[in-house]
Protein backbone atom coordinates (compact mmCIF):
# COMPACT_ATOMS: atom_id res chain seq x y z
CA UNK A 1 0.00 0.00 0.00
CA UNK A 2 1.37 3.27 -1.18
CA UNK A 3 2.09 5.98 1.59
CA UNK A 4 -0.02 8.89 1.73
CA UNK A 5 1.60 12.28 2.89
CA UNK A 6 0.05 13.43 5.77
CA UNK A 7 -1.07 17.18 5.57
CA UNK A 8 -2.35 18.71 8.75
CA UNK A 9 -3.73 22.61 8.24
CA UNK A 10 -4.77 24.65 10.75
CA UNK A 11 -7.02 27.29 9.94
CA UNK A 12 -7.76 30.12 11.99
CA UNK A 13 -11.03 31.86 12.01
CA UNK A 14 -10.43 36.02 11.32
CA UNK A 15 -12.65 38.12 12.93
CA UNK A 16 -12.91 41.90 10.61
CA UNK A 17 -13.61 43.40 14.04
CA UNK A 18 -10.28 42.28 15.60
CA UNK A 19 -6.98 44.65 15.46
CA UNK A 20 -3.96 43.70 17.64
CA UNK A 21 -5.29 44.83 21.08
CA UNK A 22 -8.73 42.86 20.92
CA UNK A 23 -8.26 40.62 23.69
CA UNK A 24 -6.86 43.49 25.80
CA UNK A 25 -10.15 45.28 25.58
CA UNK A 26 -11.90 41.33 26.52
CA UNK A 27 -10.49 43.04 30.30
CA UNK A 28 -14.03 44.29 31.40
CA UNK A 29 -12.42 47.49 32.87
CA UNK A 30 -9.59 48.07 29.50
CA UNK A 31 -9.94 51.68 27.92
CA UNK A 32 -7.60 51.38 24.98
CA UNK A 33 -8.11 54.84 24.02
CA UNK A 34 -7.11 56.07 27.34
CA UNK A 35 -3.44 53.97 26.92
CA UNK A 36 -3.02 54.74 23.67
CA UNK A 37 -3.48 58.94 24.64
CA UNK A 38 -1.91 58.96 27.52
CA UNK A 39 1.45 60.47 28.02
CA UNK A 40 4.91 58.67 29.06
CA UNK A 41 7.74 59.54 30.31
CA UNK A 42 10.39 56.77 30.78
CA UNK A 43 13.91 57.78 32.63
CA UNK A 44 16.37 54.94 31.95
CA UNK A 45 16.80 52.79 28.70
CA UNK A 46 19.13 49.90 30.44
CA UNK A 47 17.87 46.48 31.34
CA UNK A 48 15.07 47.53 33.65
CA UNK A 49 14.23 50.30 30.54
CA UNK A 50 13.87 47.69 28.08
CA UNK A 51 11.39 45.59 29.72
CA UNK A 52 9.45 48.87 30.95
CA UNK A 53 9.35 50.20 27.29
CA UNK A 54 8.50 46.70 25.70
CA UNK A 55 5.63 46.12 27.83
CA UNK A 56 4.26 49.71 27.27
CA UNK A 57 4.74 48.64 23.45
CA UNK A 58 2.77 45.66 23.53
CA UNK A 59 -0.08 47.04 25.27
CA UNK A 60 -0.52 49.78 23.11
CA UNK A 61 1.65 53.13 25.02
CA UNK A 62 1.60 55.99 21.80
CA UNK A 63 3.10 58.60 23.65
CA UNK A 64 6.31 58.25 24.91
CA UNK A 65 9.76 60.38 26.08
CA UNK A 66 12.60 57.90 26.60
CA UNK A 67 15.75 59.51 28.66
CA UNK A 68 19.06 58.06 28.75
CA UNK A 69 22.71 59.40 28.55
CA UNK A 70 24.48 56.60 27.82
CA UNK A 71 25.50 54.35 24.77
CA UNK A 72 25.15 50.53 24.21
CA UNK A 73 28.10 48.39 25.31
CA UNK A 74 28.35 44.74 24.21
CA UNK A 75 27.60 43.34 27.39
CA UNK A 76 23.81 45.45 27.25
CA UNK A 77 22.36 42.84 24.74
CA UNK A 78 22.09 40.04 27.58
CA UNK A 79 19.52 41.96 29.17
CA UNK A 80 18.33 44.06 26.63
CA UNK A 81 15.37 42.69 24.68
CA UNK A 82 15.21 45.87 22.32
CA UNK A 83 18.93 46.61 21.44
CA UNK A 84 20.51 44.87 18.54
CA UNK A 85 24.64 43.74 18.10
CA UNK A 86 24.43 46.34 15.62
CA UNK A 87 23.16 49.04 17.92
CA UNK A 88 26.79 48.56 20.08
CA UNK A 89 28.00 52.19 20.30
CA UNK A 90 24.85 53.84 19.51
CA UNK A 91 22.80 55.99 22.05
CA UNK A 92 20.59 54.13 23.89
CA UNK A 93 17.69 55.99 23.84
CA UNK A 94 17.68 56.76 20.46
CA UNK A 95 18.17 52.77 19.65
CA UNK A 96 15.87 51.73 22.11
CA UNK A 97 13.22 54.29 20.25
CA UNK A 98 13.55 52.46 17.33
CA UNK A 99 13.27 49.23 18.43
CA UNK A 100 10.28 50.59 20.83
CA UNK A 101 8.17 51.70 17.26
CA UNK A 102 9.52 48.18 15.84
CA UNK A 103 6.41 46.95 18.30
CA UNK A 104 4.44 49.35 17.40
CA UNK A 105 4.58 51.30 14.47
CA UNK A 106 1.37 54.00 14.93
CA UNK A 107 3.73 55.16 17.94
CA UNK A 108 5.52 58.45 18.57
CA UNK A 109 8.56 57.69 20.98
CA UNK A 110 11.07 60.76 20.86
CA UNK A 111 14.49 59.88 22.22
CA UNK A 112 16.44 62.66 24.46
CA UNK A 113 20.23 61.82 24.86
CA UNK A 114 20.71 63.58 28.18
CA UNK A 115 21.05 63.61 32.21
CA UNK A 116 17.89 64.07 33.23
CA UNK A 117 18.74 66.08 36.60
CA UNK A 118 20.29 68.66 34.16
CA UNK A 119 19.06 68.70 30.83
CA UNK A 120 15.25 68.23 31.25
CA UNK A 121 13.41 71.01 32.48
CA UNK A 122 10.16 70.62 34.94
CA UNK A 123 7.90 71.32 31.63
CA UNK A 124 8.94 67.72 30.84
CA UNK A 125 7.27 66.02 34.26
CA UNK A 126 4.05 68.56 33.51
CA UNK A 127 3.93 67.23 29.96
CA UNK A 128 3.65 63.55 31.35
CA UNK A 129 0.59 61.82 32.75
CA UNK A 130 3.15 58.88 34.62
CA UNK A 131 6.51 59.04 34.95
CA UNK A 132 8.32 55.20 34.78
CA UNK A 133 12.42 54.95 36.04
CA UNK A 134 14.64 52.32 35.07
CA UNK A 135 17.55 53.54 37.10
CA UNK A 136 20.28 52.30 38.69
CA UNK A 137 21.37 55.13 41.15
CA UNK A 138 19.41 57.22 44.63
CA UNK A 139 20.37 60.76 43.27
CA UNK A 140 18.48 60.79 39.87
CA UNK A 141 15.52 58.92 41.58
CA UNK A 142 15.90 61.57 44.54
CA UNK A 143 15.40 64.71 41.53
CA UNK A 144 12.61 62.69 40.08
CA UNK A 145 10.88 62.53 43.17
CA UNK A 146 11.27 66.27 43.68
CA UNK A 147 10.47 67.52 40.19
CA UNK A 148 7.09 65.00 40.08
CA UNK A 149 5.94 66.40 43.39
CA UNK A 150 6.54 69.91 42.34
CA UNK A 151 3.72 69.50 39.56
CA UNK A 152 1.77 66.88 40.58
CA UNK A 153 2.60 63.29 38.67
CA UNK A 154 2.86 60.11 39.98
CA UNK A 155 6.12 58.77 38.97
CA UNK A 156 6.60 54.28 39.17
CA UNK A 157 10.28 53.17 40.55
CA UNK A 158 12.39 49.83 40.04
CA UNK A 159 15.02 48.51 41.25
CA UNK A 160 16.93 45.38 40.67
CA UNK A 161 20.09 43.89 41.46
CA UNK A 162 20.94 39.84 40.79
CA UNK A 163 17.68 37.90 40.58
CA UNK A 164 16.27 40.41 43.27
CA UNK A 165 14.01 43.71 42.72
CA UNK A 166 11.21 45.93 43.68
CA UNK A 167 8.83 47.87 42.20
CA UNK A 168 6.88 51.25 43.66
CA UNK A 169 4.10 53.49 42.70
CA UNK A 170 4.46 57.27 44.33
CA UNK A 171 1.32 58.73 43.57
CA UNK A 172 1.34 62.33 42.80
CA UNK A 173 0.81 64.16 46.44
CA UNK A 174 0.62 61.61 48.69
CA UNK A 175 3.32 60.65 50.93
CA UNK A 176 4.80 58.48 52.26
CA UNK A 177 7.21 59.56 49.01
CA UNK A 178 10.77 58.41 47.67
CA UNK A 179 12.97 60.47 49.96
CA UNK A 180 10.80 59.55 53.13
CA UNK A 181 11.85 55.82 51.94
CA UNK A 182 15.78 56.79 52.31
CA UNK A 183 17.74 56.05 55.42
CA UNK A 184 21.54 57.20 57.21
CA UNK A 185 23.23 54.88 54.64
CA UNK A 186 21.42 56.05 51.32
CA UNK A 187 22.12 59.64 52.41
CA UNK A 188 25.93 58.97 53.38
CA UNK A 189 26.24 57.43 49.85
CA UNK A 190 24.25 60.30 47.84
CA UNK A 191 26.48 62.90 50.45
CA UNK A 192 29.90 60.96 49.10
CA UNK A 193 28.57 61.94 45.34
CA UNK A 194 29.00 65.44 46.20
CA UNK A 195 32.26 67.33 47.34
CA UNK A 196 31.86 70.30 50.35
CA UNK A 197 32.02 72.95 47.99
CA UNK A 198 29.23 71.46 45.61
CA UNK A 199 31.82 69.76 42.80
CA UNK A 200 31.64 66.24 41.75
CA UNK A 201 34.00 63.59 43.52
CA UNK A 202 33.97 61.72 40.34
CA UNK A 203 31.70 60.33 37.75
CA UNK A 204 28.59 58.18 38.42
CA UNK A 205 29.14 55.06 37.29
CA UNK A 206 26.00 53.65 35.44
CA UNK A 207 24.91 50.24 34.15
CA UNK A 208 27.35 48.45 36.36
CA UNK A 209 24.37 46.51 38.65
CA UNK A 210 24.60 42.96 38.35
CA UNK A 211 21.40 41.73 37.07
CA UNK A 212 19.87 39.23 34.85
CA UNK A 213 17.08 39.71 31.90
CA UNK A 214 14.77 37.53 34.06
CA UNK A 215 14.57 40.38 37.03
CA UNK A 216 14.25 42.77 34.64
CA UNK A 217 11.47 41.13 33.06
CA UNK A 218 9.11 40.52 36.67
CA UNK A 219 9.89 44.15 37.66
CA UNK A 220 9.53 46.00 34.28
CA UNK A 221 6.34 44.13 33.86
CA UNK A 222 5.10 44.94 37.41
CA UNK A 223 5.77 49.08 36.65
CA UNK A 224 3.84 48.41 33.96
CA UNK A 225 1.09 46.85 34.91
CA UNK A 226 0.78 49.44 37.83
CA UNK A 227 0.80 52.48 35.25
CA UNK A 228 -2.01 50.79 33.36
CA UNK A 229 -4.17 50.16 36.91
CA UNK A 230 -2.94 53.91 37.42
CA UNK A 231 -4.57 55.11 35.00
CA UNK A 232 -7.45 53.17 35.27
CA UNK A 233 -8.05 54.72 38.80
CA UNK A 234 -7.64 51.12 40.17
CA UNK A 235 -6.07 50.24 43.45
CA UNK A 236 -2.21 50.15 42.98
CA UNK A 237 0.64 50.16 45.30
CA UNK A 238 0.55 53.36 46.20
CA UNK A 239 3.58 54.50 48.48
CA UNK A 240 4.39 50.47 48.77
CA UNK A 241 6.96 48.41 47.55
CA UNK A 242 6.47 45.33 46.00
CA UNK A 243 9.74 43.00 46.85
CA UNK A 244 10.59 39.96 44.54
CA UNK A 245 13.13 37.70 46.11
CA UNK A 246 14.78 35.39 43.49
CA UNK A 247 16.36 32.79 45.42
CA UNK A 248 13.71 31.36 46.74
CA UNK A 249 10.87 32.97 44.77
CA UNK A 250 9.30 34.45 47.17
CA UNK A 251 7.69 38.15 47.11
CA UNK A 252 5.48 40.60 49.53
CA UNK A 253 4.61 43.94 49.76
CA UNK A 254 6.26 46.55 52.09
CA UNK A 255 4.55 49.86 54.02
CA UNK A 256 6.52 52.97 54.06
CA UNK A 257 6.09 56.07 56.54
CA UNK A 258 6.13 59.27 56.15
CA UNK A 259 8.86 61.77 57.03
CA UNK A 260 6.94 64.79 58.34
CA UNK A 261 10.11 66.41 57.48
CA UNK A 262 10.58 65.54 54.16
CA UNK A 263 11.83 67.90 51.85
CA UNK A 264 10.28 66.42 48.50
CA UNK A 265 6.44 67.30 49.82
CA UNK A 266 5.68 70.30 47.65
CA UNK A 267 3.85 71.12 45.23
CA UNK A 268 3.37 74.34 43.03
CA UNK A 269 0.32 76.15 43.57
CA UNK A 270 -0.37 76.76 39.84
CA UNK A 271 1.55 77.00 36.46
CA UNK A 272 1.08 79.36 34.16
CA UNK A 273 2.38 78.24 30.41
CA UNK A 274 4.44 80.89 28.29
CA UNK A 275 4.32 81.05 24.65
CA UNK A 276 7.88 82.61 24.61
CA UNK A 277 11.09 80.34 24.07
CA UNK A 278 13.38 81.04 27.25
CA UNK A 279 15.84 82.96 24.52
CA UNK A 280 13.38 85.81 24.13
CA UNK A 281 12.38 86.35 28.02
CA UNK A 282 14.93 87.91 30.18
CA UNK A 283 14.94 87.64 34.26
CA UNK A 284 13.51 91.24 34.27
CA UNK A 285 10.95 90.47 32.19
CA UNK A 286 9.80 87.45 33.72
CA UNK A 287 10.25 89.57 37.52
CA UNK A 288 7.63 92.06 35.73
CA UNK A 289 5.46 89.89 34.74
CA UNK A 290 5.36 87.83 38.09
CA UNK A 291 4.80 91.68 39.79
CA UNK A 292 1.90 92.09 37.62
CA UNK A 293 -0.08 88.99 38.27
CA UNK A 294 0.53 88.35 41.70
CA UNK A 295 -0.40 92.41 42.01
CA UNK A 296 2.83 93.35 44.45
CA UNK A 297 6.48 94.80 43.73
CA UNK A 298 8.27 92.26 46.31
CA UNK A 299 8.60 89.59 44.39
CA UNK A 300 11.76 86.97 43.71
CA UNK A 301 12.15 84.38 40.61
CA UNK A 302 13.38 81.06 42.12
CA UNK A 303 14.95 78.72 39.70
CA UNK A 304 13.77 74.99 39.46
CA UNK A 305 17.41 73.94 40.69
CA UNK A 306 20.75 75.49 42.13
CA UNK A 307 23.13 76.99 39.05
CA UNK A 308 26.90 77.09 39.80
CA UNK A 309 27.53 80.69 38.88
CA UNK A 310 31.24 81.45 39.52
CA UNK A 311 34.07 80.01 40.56
CA UNK A 312 36.38 81.74 42.63
CA UNK A 313 40.28 81.20 43.42
CA UNK A 314 41.02 81.91 46.81
CA UNK A 315 44.65 81.81 45.98
CA UNK A 316 45.04 84.26 42.99
CA UNK A 317 41.85 85.80 42.92
CA UNK A 318 40.73 84.99 39.43
CA UNK A 319 36.87 84.13 38.63
CA UNK A 320 35.20 82.48 36.07
CA UNK A 321 31.86 82.79 35.29
CA UNK A 322 30.08 79.07 34.22
CA UNK A 323 26.68 79.22 35.02
CA UNK A 324 25.85 75.66 34.86
CA UNK A 325 23.33 73.14 37.41
CA UNK A 326 25.35 72.45 40.54
CA UNK A 327 26.77 68.76 39.88
CA UNK A 328 27.40 69.58 36.17
CA UNK A 329 31.53 70.05 36.98
CA UNK A 330 33.75 67.38 38.91
CA UNK A 331 36.81 68.77 41.27
CA UNK A 332 39.36 68.25 38.37
CA UNK A 333 36.96 71.03 36.48
CA UNK A 334 37.20 73.31 39.50
CA UNK A 335 41.04 73.03 39.91
CA UNK A 336 42.36 76.80 39.32
CA UNK A 337 43.88 76.52 35.85
CA UNK A 338 46.14 80.04 37.26
CA UNK A 339 47.61 77.98 40.13
CA UNK A 340 49.06 74.78 38.07
CA UNK A 341 51.59 73.42 41.04
CA UNK A 342 52.71 70.25 43.37
CA UNK A 343 49.01 71.96 45.28
CA UNK A 344 46.63 72.61 43.04
CA UNK A 345 43.98 75.19 44.29
CA UNK A 346 40.20 73.95 44.33
CA UNK A 347 38.12 77.22 43.53
CA UNK A 348 35.13 78.10 45.68
CA UNK A 349 32.00 77.75 44.00
CA UNK A 350 29.42 80.41 44.17
CA UNK A 351 26.23 79.43 43.32
CA UNK A 352 22.71 81.19 42.41
CA UNK A 353 19.10 79.81 43.32
CA UNK A 354 17.16 83.00 42.69
CA UNK A 355 17.03 86.36 41.02
CA UNK A 356 16.10 89.27 43.72
CA UNK A 357 16.48 91.96 41.32
CA UNK A 358 20.48 91.99 41.01
CA UNK A 359 21.20 94.59 38.28
CA UNK A 360 23.84 91.87 36.76
CA UNK A 361 21.82 89.38 36.17
CA UNK A 362 18.31 91.98 35.00
CA UNK A 363 19.22 91.78 30.88
CA UNK A 364 20.06 87.97 31.21
CA UNK A 365 18.01 85.74 28.98
CA UNK A 366 16.48 82.67 30.66
CA UNK A 367 18.39 80.42 28.19
CA UNK A 368 22.11 81.61 29.61
CA UNK A 369 21.87 80.73 32.96
CA UNK A 370 22.66 77.09 32.39
CA UNK A 371 18.80 76.05 33.18
CA UNK A 372 17.65 73.37 30.77
CA UNK A 373 14.59 74.40 28.25
CA UNK A 374 11.07 74.06 29.19
CA UNK A 375 11.79 74.71 32.80
CA UNK A 376 9.42 76.12 35.10
CA UNK A 377 10.24 79.35 37.11
CA UNK A 378 8.38 80.60 40.38
CA UNK A 379 8.02 83.74 41.09
CA UNK A 380 7.21 84.02 44.92
CA UNK A 381 5.93 86.98 47.44
CA UNK A 382 5.05 87.27 51.25
CA UNK A 383 2.28 85.67 50.64
CA UNK A 384 1.96 84.26 47.27
CA UNK A 385 3.23 82.29 44.13
CA UNK A 386 2.72 81.67 40.67
CA UNK A 387 4.72 79.16 38.75
CA UNK A 388 5.36 79.78 34.90
CA UNK A 389 6.40 76.96 32.42
CA UNK A 390 8.65 78.27 29.85
CA UNK A 391 6.58 76.77 26.56
CA UNK A 392 7.90 78.00 23.68
CA UNK A 393 10.57 76.02 24.42
CA UNK A 394 8.67 72.32 24.01
CA UNK A 395 9.25 71.36 20.68
CA UNK A 396 12.88 71.51 21.63
CA UNK A 397 12.89 69.29 24.15
CA UNK A 398 9.48 67.12 22.97
CA UNK A 399 10.00 66.95 19.42
CA UNK A 400 6.98 65.83 17.72
CA UNK A 401 5.12 65.23 20.53
CA UNK A 402 5.29 69.16 21.22
CA UNK A 403 1.72 69.85 19.47
CA UNK A 404 0.08 67.10 21.75
CA UNK A 405 0.64 69.14 24.85
CA UNK A 406 -2.75 70.00 26.89
CA UNK A 407 -3.64 73.21 28.14
CA UNK A 408 -4.86 74.52 30.83
CA UNK A 409 -4.75 71.10 33.00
Amino acid sequence: MADHPITVEATLAVHPEEDRFSRLRLIPWWDQQKISAARIVVIGAGALGNEILKNLALVGFAQVVVVDMDHIETSNLSRSVLFRASDVGSSKAVSIARGYMDLLPEATVHPIVANVMQHCGLGLFEWADIILAGLDNRETRLWINRAAWKVNRPWIDGAIEGINGVARVFPSGQPPCYECTLGETDWAILNRRMSCNLLLHEANPQGRVPTTPTISSIIGGIQVQEAVKVLHSLPTLASKGYVFEGLHHTSYVVEYTENPDCMSHYTLDSIVRLPQRSSELTLEQLMQLGRTDLDTQEVVVEFSRDIIHRLVCPRCGATEDVFVPVGAIDRTRGLCPDCAGPEPQVRIVQTLTSYKGESALADRTLDTLGLPLFDIFTVRSATSEISYCIAGDAAALLGPLEADTKEGR
